[in-house]
């Protein structure tokens, strides 16, 4: 991998910043380091003496990462692991609470532009996702080798796809005769099969099923529900999570987590006091979630979708 071509414009920079509120000494995970560019600046703010420890699933990003915080030598700790795996690595480091931690969800812009890696349909690939290429199924091996009934419910899980069986029971018959292992190939399938699918002007009709199978192939979400809870236990008192997300799916999750821990009460409303003994560990420091500038957005498309939430551990 040619590391000049990984550009990544990170997501609410400033907005993230404010809101881990990174002190000098603090250690800080990042859990999705990417390129490196929350780490850079929560590295600076901890100056002279803060420790940032990055961790990523994809060995492209962290080659990536090495060399953007090579300056910082050993404040900078980086490990190819998921985020989900933090306590492990925590753990291996001798490090029992952190100041600070940080998930920028969803895939790169690098990941995306990169061709070879199969996440976007613009150009012709094989159908991959992996965000670990060393590890795990690719998405090719989930549209050949899965039933019907599966792919139906993936596109509609994890898609939120309207024409999910449709589309499912057309890769079946497609699939019988030559194996689909290209983006274009499935990309165009969809096309064709989606009612409405070839006005142009709307939505690719295949961005819902390539979304699907990405977080089923990485098995996105059930590492956020993991990555998150745990990520509040590993906080010191006072420590803070934020957490970027860019669809409804992960949101959704983060934000029940945020809730839940916040306000863990299970009485019924009409008793006069808590019966049940458990108490809040965290307080939401953002009720409504915070979204890009306009001027954010005009400079890194991305932005658009993206929600940062935040909690602070009490």
């Amino acid at each position: 991998m040619d590391t000049a071509n990984f550009k990544h414009l990170s997501v609410l920079p400033n907005e993230v910043l404010a809101l881990l509120d990174v002190k000098p000494g603090a250690v800080v995970l990042d859990g999705t380091l990417g390129a490196g560019g929350h780490s850079n600046l929560i590295l600076q703010a901890s100056s002279p003496d803060g420790l940032l420890i990055g961790l990523d699933r994809d060995q492209d990003a962290l080659k990536k990462a090495g060399e953007v915080l090579a300056g910082y030598g050993d404040r900078a700790i980086l490990r190819h692991a998921n985020f989900s795996e933090a306590p492990q690595v925590l753990n291996e480091l001798g490090i029992d609470g952190l100041d600070g931690m940080l998930l920028d969800l969803g895939v790169s812009s690098y990941q995306l532009d990169e061709v070879e890696r199969g996440f976007s349909f613009r150009n012709d690939a094989p159908l991959d996702m992996r965000m670990n290429r060393q590890a795990g199924i690719t998405a090719a091996e989930v549209v050949n080798e899965e039933s019907v009934e599966e792919l139906t419910l993936i596109f509609k899980k994890y898609g939120e796809e309207r024409w999910s069986k449709r589309i499912a029971r057309k890769i079946e018959r497609v699939r019988e005769n030559e194996p689909i292992s290209t983006t274009l190939q499935l990309a165009t399938l969809i096309q064709e099969t989606v009612p409405g699918g070839m006005i142009p002007g709307r939505l690719h009709p295949a961005t819902r099923v390539f979304q699907a199978l990405r977080i089923r192939v990485n098995d996105e979400l059930e590492h956020v529900a993991q990555g998150v809870e745990q990520g509040i236990d590993l906080l010191k008192s006072g420590g803070i999570l934020a957490v970027i997300s860019f669809h409804s799916l992960e949101d959704r999750i983060v934000k029940n987590i945020f809730k839940h821990r916040a306000n863990p009460c299970t009485c019924p409303p009409r008793l006069p006091m808590c019966a049940c003994g458990k108490v809040a560990d965290v307080e939401v420091l953002t009720r409504r979630g915070v979204r890009a500038t306009q001027e954010e957005v005009d400079e890194n498309p991305r932005s658009r979708s993206a929600i940062l939430r935040a909690i602070k551990r009490l």
